[in-house]
C-alpha cells in the first residue's frame, strides 16, 4: 500500500509529485510503477471493489512507451508514466465503459472522452475503470451493477458516491490519482469519506465532451488524489477550452500548483453562519473547528459571513438534477425499467412529475445564488465549511440520526456540496482529521470562479500544518 507521503515497502514514492520527479530522473521507471499499481490492485481490490475493469496489457504497453520516451529525453511532464484510474462513466476507446449499469455491462465505446485525450497527451498510464454508483445517480456508492465499493478505513462502510471507486482506489494507494464526476458532490463526498483530496473545478473549466451525463448543467469532471499538490498537477493537465463542449469556457492554461509555496499568513477566510454548521455530527464539527484553528495558527484571519438562499439553492440543484436526469434516461425508463437498480429507477422516475415552470424558477435561483456567493466572498479569499455532515455510514444504511434528527443518508451526504454544483463555483475537499473510530473528515473550501489556485494554496497550507 502506498501512503500519503514517504515510500511504500517496494520503495516507490507515495505521492504523484514524488513519483514524477523520480520518473523524470530515471530513478524509477514507468514499467516499475505500473507493475506495482497492477500488483496492488490484484492484491487489495478484491476487498474494496474499487475497479470494474482493469487493463494490464494496455497499461503495460503505455508504460513501456513512456519509459522509452523519457529515456530519449522526450519527457512530457509530471503525469508521464504515472498510473491513474478513471471513473467508469468516462469513455475510453476499446475499453469497456459500463456506467455501473446493466444497460452498459458489455459496452465498449469507439472513442475517448476529452479528459482521456488530455491524460494520454500528458503520457499518463490509465490502468482501469473505477466503480461508480449506477449512472452516477447516488451519494453512497453502494448501488452499482458490480457491487458496492467499500471504504478502505472500514470495509463495512460506504466510500461515498458517486465516484466511489475513484475515492477508495486513491485512498488505499492503488493508483496515484483518479478522475471523478461531480453533479451534487460526487467527487467531494468520496474524497471526504475516504480521506483524500477532491476538486470540483469551476463549471466549464474541464471539458465534459464524451462523458456520460447525469445532468448537463450541473456535471463537472475533476481529480481525486492523496495530496493537494498532486491534485493541482492533475487539474493543470485536465483544464482547457474545448470548442466541442458547449459548456466549456475559454481560459488560458494555468499551473494550479504555482502558489503552493506562498503561504497564507495575512489571508482572510470566511466561515458561513447557519446552514453549513446546522445538523452536524459532533466529531465532524470538532475536526472542522480544529482545521479552522490550524489556519488561524498560520496567521489567517477568520470572518463570519452570511450566505443567504442556501436552502433554496440546494432545493434548486436537486430539482434541476431530477429534471435533467429524467431527460437523459426517459427512453430507457420507458423501454426497460427492470434493468435499472431499484433505487436509481425510483429517483429517475421521480423527475417525470416536475413542471416546466419549476425548472425555470430553479435556473433563476442559480443566478441569485451566484450573486449571494459573490457578496459572501467579498473581502475573503475562500469560504470554509464541512464537506459532509457525518462520517461514512454502513453499506446499505438509508437513514441516519444527526444532532437528534432522522434524515435520509442520501440527502444528508450532499447537503453541503450541492449548492456549488448549481452555481458552478470551484469547491475543494481536503482531509481535516479523523473521528475516534478512525473515519476521515473533510473540510470544504469554496472560492471565486476560476480561482482554483487560491483553494489549493489554502488547502496545501492546512495539509502541511496539520499533517493530514
Amino acid at each position: 500500500m502506498i501512503g500519503r507521503g514517504g515510500r511504500d515497502l517496494g520503495g516507490l514514492p507515495g505521492t504523484l509529485a514524488g513519483l514524477a520527479g523520480e520518473l523524470r530522473e530515471g530513478a524509477v521507471s514507468p514499467v516499475e510503477a505500473t507493475e506495482a499499481a497492477l500488483g496492488l490492485i490484484e492484491e487489495r481490490d478484491g476487498e474494496l471493489n474499487s475497479f470494474i475493469t482493469v487493463t494490464p496489457e494496455r497499461a503495460m504497453e503505455v508504460a513501456r512507451r513512456a519509459e522509452r520516451e523519457i529515456r530519449a529525453g522526450r519527457y512530457r511532464g509530471p503525469l508521464h508514466g504515472v498510473p491513474l484510474g478513471l471513473k467508469d462513466l468516462i469513455p475510453t476507446a476499446g475499453v469497456r465503459t459500463t456506467m455501473g449499469s446493466a444497460f452498459f455491462e458489455g459496452h465498449v465505446p469507439g472513442y475517448d472522452a476529452a479528459v482521456v485525450e488530455k491524460l494520454e497527451e500528458a503520457g499518463a498510464v490509465l490502468v482501469g475503470k473505477n466503480n461508480t454508483h449506477e449512472f452516477a445517480y447516488g451519494t453512497t456508492g453502494d448501488r452499482s451493477r458490480f457491487g458496492p465499493v467499500r471504504n478502505p478505513h472500514d470495509t463495512s462502510r460506504i466510500s461515498g458516491g458517486s465516484s466511489s471507486g475513484s475515492g477508495a482506489a486513491v485512498a488505499v494507494g492503488l493508483v496515484y490519482g483518479a478522475l471523478g464526476t461531480d453533479t451534487g458532490g460526487s467527487i467531494r463526498i468520496p474524497a471526504a469519506l475516504c480521506g483524500v483530496v477532491g476538486m470540483k473545478p469551476t463549471f466549464g473549466r474541464v471539458s465534459k465532451r464524451g462523458v456520460f451525463p447525469l445532468a448537463w448543467t450541473l456535471d463537472h469532471v475533476g481529480p481525486l488524489t492523496r495530496t493537494v499538490r498532486d491534485n493541482a498537477l492533475l487539474l493543470s493537465a485536465l483544464a482547457g477550452h474545448d470548442p466541442e463542449d458547449p459548456y466549456s469556457v475559454r481560459r488560458a492554461p494555468e499551473d494550479f500548483a504555482r502558489d503552493l509555496g506562498r503561504g497564507v499568513r495575512g489571508g482572510v477566510v470566511g466561515v458561513p453562519s447557519g446552514f453549513y454548521f446546522d445538523g452536524l455530527d459532533g466529531e465532524v464539527a470538532e475536526r472542522v473547528a480544529e482545521a479552522i484553528g490550524a489556519l488561524r495558527g498560520l496567521g489567517v484571519r477568520t470572518r463570519p459571513v452570511a450566505v443567504p438562499l442556501l436552502r433554496e439553492t440546494l432545493d434548486a440543484q436537486r430539482l434541476v438534477l431530477a429534471a435533467e436526469a429524467y431527460a437523459v434516461h426517459a427512453q430507457r425508463l420507458r423501454s426497460e425499467p427492470e434493468r435499472f437498480d431499484e433505487e436509481v429507477r425510483e429517483r429517475v422516475a421521480a423527475g417525470e412529475a416536475l413542471l416546466a415552470h419549476e425548472y425555470a424558477v430553479a435556473q433563476r435561483t442559480k443566478l441569485a445564488s451566484l450573486r449571494v456567493f459573490d457578496r459572501a466572498l467579498e473581502g475573503v479569499d475562500v469560504l470554509l465549511a464541512p464537506t459532509v455532515p457525518l462520517p461514512a455510514t454502513e453499506i446499505g444504511q438509508r437513514e441516519v440520526r444527526i444532532a437528534g434528527r432522522e434524515e435520509p443518508v442520501r440527502a444528508s451526504l450532499n447537503r453541503f456540496t450541492g449548492p456549488t454544483n448549481l452555481n458552478g463555483l470551484p469547491s475543494l475537499s481536503v482531509p481535516c482529521g479523523r473521528t475516534a473510530s478512525g473515519l476521515p473528515v473533510g473540510l470544504q473550501m469554496v472560492g471565486r470562479p476560476f480561482d482554483e489556485a487560491t483553494l489549493y494554496r489554502y488547502a496545501h497550507a492546512l495539509e502541511q500544518a496539520a499533517g493530514v
